[in-house]
């Protein structure tokens, strides 16, 4: 099509360029927080840090350490969509073994 919306300029026609450029922008991005509590285990902390975000077990103690002297940390970093399927799944997950774990999105 740009072939065709060109004209050489030799002939006496004006060169045009109908051609636009579109610039995608990153999707934003949102972190996933656990919220400590004084009734869901470690154990389970760490369970899910490595079920539902895929941490290994050392970075999943870290985090779960982090949660459990300040107050909420840090599960991962993603989209929109993706953050909030994490958490319907940390929910779910946490309803299950009957934990009050709460989890929280805010944007990055």
């Amino acid at each position: 099509m740009a072939d065709r919306t060109k004209r050489r300029a030799d002939e006496g026609d004006v060169a045009l360029d109908t051609s636009t450029e579109r610039k995608l922008k990153k999707p934003k991005q949102y972190k996933v927080l656990l919220h400590n509590d004084d009734y869901t285990t470690m154990e389970f902390v760490v369970y899910v840090l490595q079920g539902v975000f895929h941490h290994s077990e050392g970075e999943a103690t870290q985090i779960m350490l982090h949660i459990h002297t300040r107050g909420s940390g840090v599960a991962g970093v993603y989209t929109r969509e993706i953050a909030e399927s994490r958490i319907a799944q940390v929910e779910s997950l946490a309803r299950t073994h009957e934990f009050p774990l709460r989890c929280s999105m805010e944007e990055a």
